[in-house]
């Protein structure tokens, strides 16, 4: 008798740490991420997307953060250090973390974030202020992690001690000496800050001993995490800061070219990113180095990584630095598959999703198909009346993920009511949509029943939420990255509707045979 073949066919929920809800103000790994996880398991889920864990600087977007390795301090639950004896509930009563449970308060959280963090570093014992020494086996446990991760924790914890130093300037403006790291000034800095360097070490001990326990419950319930990593690092990180050698850069350090997109019918201006753009003969030289520490780390980290703006690689779009838009950029060519065939020969075969979205050009297309890793699929970008779309499910092929939106669309109830009266009509048509009620799990159904071997759907979809839950709009400042979910969202019924949604289109874990 032939042996059955597993089927591919999974399903998983797009939803940003952040977007937890939580009594401190933001999504942590607190037991609201346990429910979650376990709401997940109920419901047939595979996955759980996130958006990239850093610290995030200017803005609040977790694509442009101080490190590539770091993770969010925001994302420290104040409970397990409540546990621990490091912070009292005093300590918490005081503070006003924002009272609002569906929007995040992002100045709140930095005036008061820290101060908490810091309590609870000088109460582990591990600062030079604390009063006791540190528990013998948390005080192992730290300098073995200190230890095995001093060669990205000993920069990002001194740049944010000089940050905080020169009131948040970027470390551009910083003085000579410690902005080219001239070695007697690094010396003497990392002396005269080394308690505050501290506080960041203690705080990404704590980020990662809860995250790697957090991962660890939701592997044991067969979910996988797919994690999102931009291409680009920020120009203001410890990573540009410490590796001027990695980037496109001047004597003086500055940028002779950033990154972003070129004018298109969404912007007539371009998108100016402003990120340092990377010197790729110098990477190739090196066999891709810091790519592979990069991409190695990530996996320690997630499951699955979504790579963003994958054709960067193919080519990118530079422009030149002080320019006030995009409009005078050109393309210049990127390491193509050379990176890829030395990431396969270093780390083996990978689970990696290529963001191929937007314009792809015939090279962009060829590298993504040479890679074998799967494209995305957005559903909302099928019903556009005026073309023929590849993201129409008929056009879809098994090696992809499909998606009702991402973070950076409208939600699908926003967008529907949003779009031309004639790309609704052939929605409606398209999809058999007899009546507007319910009208986004017709969208749901849709991507669960196509072709494409994993379909991620986000949260708020799943809860008919409009565009006051949505996530992000890119090239926009404010307003973005704030919506978390009620407390309460997630009813009895709602996860019976989605195991049997799952259920019938062979996604559920029950069905995996």
């Amino acid at each position: 008798m032939a042996k059955k073949v597993k089927s591919k066919r999974k399903c998983g929920i797009l939803m940003p740490v952040f977007s937890l809800p939580s009594k401190y103000g933001i999504g942590s790994f607190s037991k609201e991420a346990y429910d979650f996880v376990d709401f997940l398991e109920r419901t047939g889920q595979s996955y759980w997307q996130i958006l990239p864990l850093g610290p995030t600087s200017y803005g609040d977007s977790p694509y442009q953060s101080f490190s590539t390795y770091a993770g969010n301090p925001y994302f420290v639950d104040f409970d397990d250090l409540l546990g621990k004896g490091f912070l009292t509930e005093k300590d918490l009563k005081t503070v006003d973390f924002g009272t609002n449970e569906e929007k995040i308060d992002y100045a709140k959280l930095f005036k008061t974030r820290f101060d908490v963090l810091n309590k609870a570093y000088v109460n582990s014992g591990l600062s030079l202020s604390s009063t006791k020494a540190p528990e013998p086996g948390f005080k192992k446990e730290y300098d073995a992690f200190t230890k095995e991760n001093s060669w990205w924790l000993d920069d990002y914890a001194l740049y944010m001690a000089l940050k905080n130093r020169y009131d948040g300037l970027s470390w551009i403006e910083w003085p000579e000496d410690i902005r080219l790291r001239k070695k007697d000034a690094l010396e003497k800095a990392r002396k005269e800050y080394a308690d505050k360097a501290g506080l960041y070490k203690f705080i990404q001990f704590m980020f990662m001993k809860q995250w790697f326990a957090l991962k660890k419950y939701a592997n044991d319930k067969n979910i996988d995490i797919i994690g999102d990593i931009p291409i680009y690092v920020a120009f203001d990180s410890a990573d540009t800061w410490s590796h001027p050698e990695l980037f496109k850069l001047d004597k003086k350090n500055r940028p002779t070219a950033v990154a972003g997109c070129p004018p298109d019918a969404f912007s007539a201006t371009g998108q100016l990113w402003g990120n340092p753009l990377y010197k790729w003969d110098y990477h190739k030289k090196t066999g891709f180095k810091w790519w592979i520490q990069r991409i190695e780390q990530c996996y320690k980290l997630y499951d699955v990584i979504r790579i963003d703006h994958f054709r960067g690689f193919d080519e990118y779009y530079a422009i030149p630095f002080g320019d006030p838009t995009a409009e005078n950029g050109k393309w210049e060519q990127g390491p193509g598959y050379d990176l890829f065939a030395t990431v396969k020969k270093e780390l083996g075969d990978l689970r990696i999703i290529a963001e191929d979205l937007g314009y792809l050009t015939p090279s962009v297309i060829k590298l993504v198909k040479k890679t074998g890793f799967p494209g995305m699929k957005i559903l909302q970008f099928a019903f556009d009346t005026r073309e023929e779309s590849d993201y129409l499910p008929h056009n879809y092929i098994p090696n992809s993920i499909v998606y009702t939106g991402t973070h950076d669309n409208e939600t699908t109830c926003g967008w529907y009511k949003d779009i031309p009266r004639s790309d609704r009509n052939f929605a409606k048509k398209y999809l058999g949509i007899k009546s507007s009620k319910n009208v986004t799990w017709e969208f749901i159904r849709a991507c669960l029943m196509s072709v494409s071997d994993i379909a991620i759907i986000p949260m708020q979809d799943y809860l008919e939420l409009g565009n006051e839950a949505r996530i992000n709009t890119p090239s926009t400042l404010g307003g973005n990255w704030v919506w978390r979910m009620k407390k309460d969202a997630i009813t009895k019924e709602l996860c019976e509707k989605m195991l049997e949604m799952a259920k019938i289109y062979g996604r559920a874990k029950a069905c995996q045979k």
